[in-house]
This record gives C-alpha cells, sequence and structure tokens, in this order.
C-alpha cells in the first residue's frame, strides 16, 4: 500500500498531513500510534471497562496483545485520570498499597466514542488494503 493512498483515504478528514512516514518498513505499535496522531487511552479504557485493574495488571493485560512498553501505558493512565475519564484508589497488598484504576462515566462515555472511531479508522484501511490487494 502506498503512502499516497493513505493520505489520499486522510485527505477528506482533514488529516493527510498527520501522516509520517518512517524509514523503517517495521513498526512496533508505539510508533503506528505516533505516526497517526493517535493516542493508547481507548486501549487502556476497554481494558478497564471490564473492570478495575491495578497498574502492573492492566499494563500486562495491554502488552499481552500489543507490543507496546510499560512506560507508555502509565502516562497515558495519568493523564486520564487528569481529565476525568478514570478513578484511582489504592489498597493495601502484603504490608504495601496496590494503586487500582476504575473508569468513570465520563471515560465510558469517551470509550464509545473512540470505538466509533477506530471502526471508522480501520474500515477505511481495511478498503484501501483489499483495493490495494485487488490491483496487485
Amino acid at each position: 500500500m502506498s503512502i499516497e493512498k493513505v493520505r489520499d483515504y486522510f485527505r477528506p478528514l482533514g488529516r493527510e498531513g498527520d501522516i509520517l512516514e518512517f524509514p523503517v518498513s517495521s513498526a512496533t505499535v508505539e510508533l503506528a500510534a505516533q505516526a497517526l496522531g493517535v493516542d493508547l487511552s481507548g486501549v487502556e479504557l476497554a481494558v478497564l471497562s471490564h473492570g478495575d485493574a491495578y497498574g502492573y495488571i492492566l499494563t500486562q493485560q495491554v502488552k499481552g496483545k500489543l507490543d507496546i512498553s510499560e512506560s507508555t501505558l502509565y502516562p497515558v493512565l495519568r493523564r486520564l485520570q487528569r481529565d476525568g475519564l478514570l478513578t484511582v484508589y489504592d489498597r493495601p497488598y502484603q504490608g504495601r498499597n496496590r494503586r487500582y484504576y476504575a473508569i468513570t462515566p465520563v471515560g465510558r462515555t469517551q470509550l464509545e466514542r473512540r470505538r466509533e472511531e477506530w471502526k471508522h479508522f480501520r474500515d477505511g484501511v481495511d478498503e484501501i488494503m483489499k483495493e490495494d490487494e485487488q490491483h496487485g
């Protein structure tokens, strides 16, 4: 798939200038997200929509699906908390506290919006990929 096809797809959305081309052919999830100007807050909200989790478990659930570092996820959690999309509470565990994260009602609303955005993006990429396969 050419970079121009991707830019053409994003042009009606006014986002064609946001596409970055990397000098390497393989990129981690972090680089791909950065290239599209996407943050990973939707991913963390989605995990927390299934129930509260403490930091380590949350990062392991994300890392189990995506090649991403923990150091990338914790700043996202702090931003989500600051923006009122998550609440944080501590619970004692074996003599120390574990910090738990919980999605707020505002966070659930934001998650639904991000799911719709992702669906639109994914459908567009799927369409581009199909066109590319058809035209060899």
